[in-house]
């Protein structure tokens, strides 16, 4: 039985008609405090998200751009550098030479230019200048002559007449990365004799683009025109392309020797590699990294010189967990003033409802016929609102009652009088309309008109009669009852 009890009390608590006053008053003022709080901390942290959001993408993006205007600008420089080794002096006359003394004394000069060249800057791999075959004449690395590079992209665009910037390539001969810059070497009519080549360190490229790791937290890589990237911290990325490259362009990656790889494994990041090759614009995204299994924010931005695009990514949880640390306080800073609302909704509730209870309690008496405490309203009957205006006309409506009540007890009192009256009246009616009753009356009536002899006579006589009277009305009186 005490189960049931529980449960019926439990069920109650699903039911807001069947709630109590109090907790009905509590739960209307706490839901009025914080379901507009709520919406109001809700909006704020979500444009609070978008604002830190949009900001550190836009970080993410700047710093994108600041490196590949930096390689941008060593590119140039290196650009510069070739132009001059094209058109030295020794160069040119190494290839449109008079005598063949000429020719040997130009060789002599044209090393010593690039080896001077070369030592200039630590970020060269090697110098080096090619006949119209592509094949290397002289190198800064002895290993380099007699070598053809004819296949070479670069060679073919320099002696089209053009200068040339190869992607990033892993050299044939020192297997070494790197950046190979070309010029054509023109005779002075204009013809084209040769190609100068300068091969700039991957390494040196790797270090500008991993100086971000360094400075922010945060990782930068590169991608060339096919999506493949050539540069990241992580070595084992190295070569691999963001999405499946198609068959031919493969083939053509193989048969370059571009990478120094038969085959270039897919990242399988086509999302990401949508948006990042070949890009125009700088621009941000996200993604899940496979290799990594997590969330990556990436800020991206094309080279001017290249078409290459750098990235700069950083995990997501790292920038949630400020964010985490906000949306915490905002919630604590919720409960708290929740707290608050609840006990000041409990009291404003719970003095709300202590004078209508005691108006239920008064009035249940009330209903009982019992005498109440009307002191206990005398108080609530005091406020200026709603409920002591309420009190104050109960108070005067039980007055009322009161005397309405005394006043009818009366009228009850008299009006049960009447009836016994009546009632008496009826019942005396009812005996002497009787037949026999009319038959003893005339009898008596006789009696008084007859001349009795003897008083003993006369006296007996009546008795008689009047015992017969006497026991026809009980038998009357108890078939009424």
């Amino acid at each position: 039985m005490t189960g049931k009890v529980k449960l019926k009390h439990f069920l109650r608590l699903f039911y807001p008609s069947a709630w109590s006053i109090t907790a009905k008053i509590s739960a209307a003022l706490l839901s009025a405090a914080l379901i507009p709080m709520s919406f109001t901390v809700y909006y704020n942290l979500r444009q609070s998200l978008k604002s830190v959001e949009a900001g550190e993408y836009r970080k993410l993006e700047l710093l994108a751009t600041s490196n590949a205007r930096r390689l941008d600008q060593l590119i140039i420089d290196i650009e510069r550098v070739v132009v001059q080794i094209s058109t030295d002096k020794d160069v040119v006359n190494f290839f449109t030479p008079i005598t063949p003394q000429n020719q040997t004394a130009s060789r002599s000069s044209m090393q010593r230019s690039l080896d001077n060249v070369f030592h200039s800057n630590p970020d060269y791999d090697v110098i080096y200048v090619m006949d119209r075959k592509g094949r290397c004449v002289a190198a800064t690395d002895p290993t380099f002559i007699g070598q053809n590079y004819a296949f070479r992209e670069y060679f073919q665009h320099s002696l089209q007449g053009h200068s040339g910037v190869s992607s990033f390539l892993v050299g044939t001969t020192s297997g070494r990365p790197g950046i190979y810059f070309s010029n054509p070497v023109r005779s002075d009519n204009g013809t084209i004799v040769g190609v100068a080549v300068l091969k700039i360190k991957g390494q040196d490229i790797w270090a500008i683009v991993n100086a971000l790791q360094a400075n922010t937290g945060s990782n930068a890589f590169l991608i060339d025109e096919h999506g493949v990237i050539i540069s990241h911290p992580n070595k084992s990325l190295l070569y691999s392309s963001l999405a499946r490259l198609p068959p031919e362009k493969l083939k053509q990656i193989e048969s370059n020797r571009q990478y120094g790889f038969n085959q270039i494994k897919s990242l399988e990041l086509s999302e990401l590699a949508q948006v990042m090759v070949r890009a125009k614009q700088p621009g941000h995204t996200s993604y899940y990294s496979t290799v990594e299994q997590m969330r990556l924010m990436v800020g991206f931005a094309p080279l001017d010189e290249e078409p290459w695009v750098l990235g700069v990514n950083k995990p997501s949880a790292q920038f949630f967990a400020p964010l985490s640390r906000l949306i915490w306080q905002s919630s604590l800073s919720l409960l708290a003033v929740g707290a608050i609302a609840a006990i000041v909704a409990l009291l404003l509730a719970r003095s709300i409802a202590k004078p209508i209870r005691a108006l239920t309690k008064a009035a249940q008496a009330l209903a009982k016929q019992d005498d109440f405490d009307a002191d206990k309203l005398v108080k609530a009957g005091s406020a200026t609102d709603d409920i002591g205006q309420l009190v104050r006309v109960f108070l005067e409506m039980t007055q009322e009652i009161k005397a309405r009540e005394h006043k009818l007890k009366q009228q009850v009192k008299q009006l049960h009088i009447e009836i016994d009256e009546a009632k008496r009246a009826s019942q005396v009616a009812e005996i002497t309309q009787t037949d026999y009753f009319q038959q003893l009356y005339k009898k008596a009536q006789k009696l008084k008109t007859r001349k009795v002899e003897t008083g003993e006579m006369e006296a007996d006589y009546f008795q008689q009669l009047s015992k017969k009277a006497q026991n026809f009305r009980n038998r009357e009186l108890k078939a009424d009852s």
